[in-house]
């Protein structure tokens, strides 16, 4: 090794002022000194390193890439002054870094050196103090960088504690086997969990369904990196408040090491936003958008109609698209005080509402059907099967006079010139939600129109008697 790597070796080792230099014919290879000697030329920092004098005694690699000075033109130089400063700002900057040695701990300055080329370049330091062997102060050490770098450095921890702490998104980073290592605030709210709770558990115990589309996304993400767009995933989170449905609009990054020298995946950034109420807001806009459609369609086809009881089913057919699976009209007798059934739709398989046979025959409802309740209140009456499916629901359904596929129900009253002119129920298999107070709305506004129909079949029918 050259001498200038000896005389840095000698000023690190104060406890061995008698040595020779690294490798010197006196004293043979020092492991030591060749270890300290490849640890500061394999430092990613400039280091440079002064004595009581000021005089250089250490000088790395990342400091001659910096400056263009190598360690044999600095290590012996006293000071920066007439080569790595201007002269007129010589006395200030060796001023500022000797002071260290009646300072503890770090001191932080910016300074502008100059290249062996000329240039100049902004550079900000930390220096401290080095201790000799009797514990009183031998010199500075000083580490710099470029002030770019480091304010590209600095740049990139800022954002991550601000993503971290205050971000408008979640972010979620999830290791290599698919658990949660941290949380940010945003994300613990929505996932209904602290920001510890949740780290080293399995997603599983945090999403109680759709986990098996998030992982797969995590585990796509992990093999063959981020998908260029964002993805809407609908899922059903488990907190202390209960079940919750969310849609969560994610993005995904692939982490891996930059100090690697092939990508090592550490896991994957899940960052979400919930966007669950712009979203049912937007469906239910969809969905209205389309009743309204249906119910124009329906009063263009019934127009068209010559027999009013067909006009009064076309209500239903058009209504019945993405509503319900099945419909039914129950007519009070002329005592008003049975229902009986003159229009279905068929009880297997999907198919239009058409008058039924034996239409004279009342419907035997228990007291308390919600036909009969809905025909009461001249209101409408929701009714589900209890929790479970198969028979029971079937047993549910086959009481109340509906076919048995039927597990949700909606009926509602008939009314046209301040009379009641029966029900219409509206009913809805197991592979649908329960009715909502939108659904009994919209049938409402099917059943006015349907009993305009059917009070003038009525009336046709009275006036074909007389």
């Amino acid at each position: 090794m050259s001498a200038s790597r000896s005389e840095t070796t000698n000023a690190l080792g104060p406890d061995e002022p008698e040595r020779g230099g690294v490798g010197s014919p006196e004293t043979g290879p020092v492991p030591g000194a060749e270890l300290l000697a490849a640890l500061l030329d394999g430092m990613d920092a400039a280091l440079c390193a002064f004595d009581a004098d000021c005089t250089i005694t250490h000088w790395n690699r990342e400091a001659e890439r910096i400056l263009g000075w190598a360690p044999e033109e600095a290590v012996g130089r006293r000071g920066f002054a007439g080569w790595a400063v201007r002269s007129a700002d010589a006395v200030e900057v060796q001023g500022r870094l000797m002071a260290a040695m009646d300072a503890p701990g770090r001191t932080v300055h910016e300074f502008a050196l100059l290249r062996k080329d000329g240039g100049r370049v902004l550079v900000r330091t930390q220096s401290a103090r080095v201790l000799g062997a009797d514990g009183k102060p031998a010199g500075v050490y000083c580490a710099f960088s470029e002030v770019h770098a480091q304010i590209d450095l600095e740049r990139s921890i800022a954002l991550s504690e601000a993503l971290f702490e205050d971000a408008s998104w979640g972010v979620v980073l999830v290791d290599v086997d698919l658990r949660p290592t941290v949380v940010n605030d945003y994300a613990a709210r929505v996932l209904g969990a602290g920001r510890t709770s949740p780290l080293g558990r399995p997603l599983g115990e945090l999403v109680v369904q759709g986990v098996e589309t998030l992982e797969g996304d995590l585990h796509h993400v992990l093999a063959e990196g981020a998908p260029r767009g964002l993805a809407e995933l609908w899922v059903t989170l488990g907190t202390a408040e209960g079940e919750r449905r969310r849609c969560l609009r994610s993005g995904f990054l692939r982490l891996a090491s930059p100090l690697a020298e092939e990508p090592v995946p550490l896991g994957v950034g899940w960052l979400f936003h919930d966007v669950t109420e712009a979203k049912l807001a937007e469906q239910e806009a969809d969905r209205q958008r389309f009743r309204s459609s249906q119910l124009h369609r329906a009063g263009r086809a019934a127009a068209e109609c010559e027999d009013a009881m067909e006009a009064a089913t076309a209500y239903l057919d058009f209504a019945l698209a993405g509503f319900a699976d099945h419909a039914l009209i129950d007519l009070l007798e002329a005592d008003g005080e049975r229902l009986v059934r003159v229009a279905a739709t068929p009880s297997g398989a999907p198919g239009p509402c058409v008058p039924v046979a034996g239409a004279g025959i009342p419907v035997r409802y228990p007291q308390g059907h919600p036909a009969l309740q809905a025909a009461d209140r001249i209101g409408s009456v929701r009714a589900s099967a209890a929790a479970g499916a198969g028979a029971v629901a079937g047993d549910w359904a086959a009481e109340r006079q509906w076919p048995r596929d039927a597990v949700h129900a909606l009926c509602t009253v008939l009314r046209s010139r301040g009379r009641t002119l029966g029900v219409v129920t509206f009913l809805r298999g197991a592979s649908r939600p329960a009715f909502e107070r939108p659904d009994a709305v919209y049938a409402e506004s099917v059943a006015v129109l349907a009993a305009s129909a059917l009070d003038l079949a009525r009336l046709a029918g009275g006036q074909a008697d007389a």
